[in-house]
């Protein structure tokens, strides 16, 4: 894909931001090489998933995986779960890892430390 001059300096300066952050966040949407871009159409994944619980309807993890794979093609589901688990840790977005992951064996021991520490 050519970029322009402009789409190029808006990917560098993002990559720039992302460092300056230095969280575990911010490294792992630098080292997977995430856009600008993508990760606001994340973000608004999020915010879907999130009105999504306040009206009640129970999450999938499946599907959830299946959009960050078409905003992010080639993804995985690898990257979903650590896409909002780093998020939670960083306690943004909370109530949807919870909804996507909570019952699962994998997070089990860890949802139990961060839920005792509350």
């Amino acid at each position: 894909m050519i970029m322009s001059i402009e789409e190029r300096l808006n990917l560098i300066e993002f990559r720039q931001e992302l460092l300056f952050v230095n969280s575990d966040f911010s490294r792992f949407l630098f080292e997977t090489e995430i856009t600008r871009e993508q990760q606001n159409k994340l973000f608004d994944l999020l915010d879907k998933l999130s009105k999504k619980i306040r009206s009640g309807e129970e999450l999938n993890s499946t599907d959830y995986e299946r959009k960050v794979d078409q905003i992010v093609p080639g993804a995985g589901y690898h990257f979903a779960e650590s896409f909002v688990h780093l998020l939670h840790i960083e306690e943004r977005w909370t109530e949807v890892f919870e909804g996507l992951y909570g019952n699962s064996p994998k997070f089990h021991h860890y949802l139990n430390k961060a839920n005792s520490k509350e």
